[in-house]
């Protein structure tokens, strides 16, 4: 591998995103595994569901009424003789041979539509009287009825490979008969935190020492992402020791380091990852909070008869931040592991409830609180202290993106947010 240089590489925000789907687009996901239907949910699906049937396999009702001829009801009030009633799951054995001029069949909504009819009449517009009925309303023909094959033929796939599968997909493999789904494996995500100024969870901290929350904040995000989390031991800032523990977590899939990625003296992750022939993409991004996060690539490793160099990211020890860059930078890699198709990031908007004003010059993701009911919702900043602050960001439920050329945005302004 050649000599590569360690040079800051401070990208714009869309640019870093834009390198990181890049490289996405050539990750591969580590391998397959068939799981059964029940346990399958939030997996990602490795092989395309297909219909084994047309669905749905019969006209179906869609209302509960009279299955008739449109014709029949050009003229109305029309009387009609009723010669069936058909329910949802009835046998063909059981089923009119076919509506003739002037019949109908009282119909069940879901319930196969017979033969001869080409139209249902909704209950509300009809009056039954012993074998006859009565209808006030005219129909168009295919009225009421959804045809056999219009929500898939057989053949046709229903679930595509990459999805995540989420209760709508579950329901179509069910109705494929597929008891079993081949679906990809968990990509093995290594957490590491870094910094002599960290205690575990369980020790009392001292004056100058905080407790590692990143890890555990960084471990729940991957697991909602699709990964499984492996925690390593907490690296101090001594070069040693920190590479023994980078070189343990570039044998996962891919690794997540928090801490040691700034300007500081003691700063040591960009240090060691150079000595081990890392290849920087960037290391530096034009927002706030997480300017200085790095991606990267390093090393070799044997998976599926070829070699792969494993990705990381160092993402900055400030707890805000390193939730803001998992979500922005972190996770459209993990996704892309795990087998997810690609997409792009997607900003919804709504009402500034209260003005903002920034530094310019930075894209800022702030932590917001959206709030209101059905159509009338505000967002608005939480209070908060900056990157360090994990209470302000546990109170909110969305961030504000703040273009870096916006200074003053005034309330009742749409802005842009991005959803936690």
């Amino acid at each position: 591998m050649p000599e590569v240089s360690t040079a800051a590489k401070v990208l714009r925000f869309e640019d870093a995103r834009h390198t990181v789907e890049e490289q996405a687009a050539l990750a591969r996901p580590i391998a397959t595994e068939s799981v059964e239907l029940h346990s399958a949910a939030g997996r990602v699906l490795a092989e395309a569901v297909l219909a084994d049937r047309d669905l749905p396999p019969f006209p179906r009702s869609t209302r509960d009424g009279y299955a008739v001829r449109s014709g029949d009801l050009v003229h109305v009030p029309a009387t009609l003789d009723v010669i069936a009633e058909i329910k949802a799951g009835e046998k063909a054995a059981t089923m009119p041979t076919t509506i003739g001029a002037g019949q109908s069949a009282a119909i069940m909504t879901g319930a196969p539509v017979p033969d001869g009819a080409d139209a249902v009449v909704m209950v509300e517009y009809s009056s039954e009287r012993g074998t006859r009925v009565e209808i006030s309303k005219s129909v168009q023909p295919a009225e009421n009825i959804v045809p056999r094959g219009a929500e898939a033929r057989a053949g046709n796939f229903l679930v595509e490979s990459g999805r995540r599968l989420n209760d709508a997909a579950i329901a179509l493999a069910a109705s494929a008969g597929k008891s079993q789904l081949r679906v990809y494996k968990r990509p093995r995500v290594a957490i590491l935190s870094t910094g002599d100024e960290l205690v575990e969870v369980d020790k009392v901290p001292g004056p100058t020492e905080i407790r590692n929350s990143n890890s555990y904040s960084l471990a729940v995000q991957v697991e909602q992402a699709g990964g499984e989390a492996l925690g390593l031991p907490i690296a101090p800032d001594e070069p040693k020791q920190l590479r023994n523990l980078i070189e343990q977590g570039l044998r996962a899939d891919l690794l997540l380091m928090t801490g040691g990625v700034s300007m500081g003296r003691y700063d040591l992750v960009e240090q060691v990852l150079s000595e081990l022939q890392a290849e920087f993409f960037f290391t530096g991004a034009q927002i706030q909070p997480g300017r200085p996060v790095v991606f990267g690539k390093c090393g070799e490793r044997a998976l599926a008869r070829e070699k792969l160099a494993t990705y990381f990211f160092g993402l900055p020890g400030n707890p805000v931040s390193t939730m803001v860059t998992f979500e922005l930078f972190a996770r459209p890699m993990l996704e892309a592991l795990a087998g997810v198709s690609p997409r792009k990031l997607a900003f919804v908007h709504a009402k500034l409830k209260s003005e903002i004003k920034v530094k310019p010059g930075l894209k800022r993701f702030l932590p917001a609180i959206l709030s209101g009911e059905f159509e009338n919702t505000q967002v608005e900043l939480v209070p908060w202290q900056g990157s360090g602050d994990i209470a302000a960001t546990a109170r909110a439920n969305c961030y504000i993106v703040v273009p870096p050329d916006r200074e003053l945005i005034q309330a009742n302004e749409f802005v842009p947010i991005m959803l936690r």
